[in-house]
C-alpha cells in the first residue's frame, strides 16, 4: 500500500519529514513518486507534476 510522504521543499533539494512513496501535485492532484520529484516551489511549499503545472502556478501568482 502506498503512503503519502510529508516533505519540506528546499532550494536545491527536499527533505522527507514523514516517510512515504509519493507527494501530490498542487495543481493536478496527480501522485508524484519521490524518485520522480523534480519540480517544486520553495515559497509556496508545493510540488508539481511537470513544467506545465509549474507554468500554470506561475501565471496564477503574477496576476
Amino acid at each position: 500500500m502506498k503512503k503519502k510522504a510529508k516533505v519540506i521543499y528546499k532550494h536545491n533539494s527536499f527533505e522527507v519529514i514523514e516517510a512515504g512513496d509519493y507527494v501530490l501535485c498542487a495543481i493536478s492532484g496527480k501522485e508524484i513518486s519521490l524518485k520522480d520529484l523534480n519540480y517544486w516551489n520553495v515559497d509556496l511549499q508545493e510540488a508539481y507534476f511537470s513544467p506545465e503545472e509549474v507554468n500554470k502556478r506561475y501565471r496564477e501568482t503574477i496576476k
